[in-house]
């Protein structure tokens, strides 16, 4: 089988062009070996514009009914207004809900294995009307799923989470033994779709030191702890509640194949910051590693784990890193 994706372009206004061009580039050799096939969701014009500035060959254009070659772009919609590179605009927003849209109904109808999105903007989804906290919340909206689970990867860092955006207040409610089991459940399924034969996963806990003894509170002794103990019985391979501050340096250890975190900030910060490359010259990052990978839902998606970058949008400078590595788990994932 021959992956065949749907990268939607996110924020056109972003960089979410510019690094799409740079990857088509880089896997020119794949395409016309024919291992990978490639369509293109967004807003063309801005495409062409970022063709332009990174030098890469133009994506030809296609429809959607024809029949697609194995690298093409297709138009999203019409935006309904000027998008304007490096500013938050309701057309680019609309842009970036039709692209996730069709991709959504091409791979729900198989006519592709596998969505790879680049990113978005929150704010300029929610002045074209779709009022989504994010991609996950909008895809499992358009699947029908509820539930999803948001999975972070970097190297060996692999990161589930079992609430992401929510205010901190918010999570100890949200933290229920239901919840937990099916993020482990999820997580195990995925780490055995990317070749983990027996997956071993820790649970982070909650409250500082797993609650110490109820000092710090009782989540992890009262609902962690018995709902790591039922996947076990049942043939699972789950430790846990782990601290917060040690079960990261044990996953990059290699003690754990992934950890599930409790909420939003306690997954991302270790795996951005392993992931983020700065250069000490100049105090900034200069490439992003690291790949964003719903689950949960009946189709495959993974994504960049970084932001539209207004701030260097369309000065040829954005890495594809991310984006090339979202790619390669959506191979690989669709080959199982």
């Amino acid at each position: 089988m021959i992956p065949h994706l749907a990268i939607t372009m996110g924020d056109p206004a972003g960089i979410g062009p510019e690094i799409i061009a740079r990857a088509s580039r880089r896997l020119a050799p794949d395409i016309a070996a024919g291992r990978l096939k490639l369509l293109v969701i967004g807003d063309v014009a801005a495409l062409r514009q970022a063709e332009n500035l990174t030098g890469a060959p133009a994506i030809p254009e296609t429809t959607i009914e024809a029949e697609w070659p194995a690298l093409a772009c297709l138009q999203a919609g019409e935006p309904g207004g000027p998008i304007v590179t490096g500013e938050v605009g309701a057309p680019a927003g609309r842009m970036a809900y039709l692209a996730i849209e069709k991709a959504v109904q091409f791979a729900l109808q198989k006519r592709i294995h596998g969505i790879v999105t680049a990113p978005l903007n929150k704010e300029a989804l929610n002045l074209a009307g779709y009022h989504y906290a994010g991609h996950t919340e909008l895809l499992a909206e358009l699947t029908g799923v509820k539930g999803s689970v948001m999975m972070l990867a970097h190297g060996n860092m692999v990161v589930s989470h079992v609430t992401t955006h929510v205010a901190l207040e918010d999570v100890p409610k949200r933290v229920t033994p239901e919840r937990i089991r099916r993020v482990i459940d999820l997580t195990h399924a995925a780490l055995k779709g990317l070749g983990k034969a027996k997956p071993r996963i820790a649970v982070a806990a909650l409250n500082p030191h797993a609650g110490e003894g109820g000092i710090f509170g009782r989540q992890d002794i009262d609902i962690s702890a018995p709902t790591i103990a039922r996947a076990n019985a049942d043939g699972l391979d789950v430790v846990g509640p782990v601290p917060g501050d040690t079960v990261f340096v044990k996953l990059r250890a290699g003690q754990y194949d992934a950890v599930i975190a409790m909420y939003h900030d306690q997954g991302h910060i270790p795996v951005k910051l392993l992931g983020f490359n700065v250069d000490p010259a100049t105090g900034k990052w200069d490439s992003l590693s690291g790949v964003n990978i719903t689950l949960g839902l009946p189709i495959i998606r993974t994504s960049v784990d970084h932001g539209t970058a207004f701030d260097i949008a369309g000065k040829g400078i954005a890495s594809e890193t991310s984006l090339i590595e979202a790619i390669e788990y959506a191979e690989r994932l669709a080959a199982h």
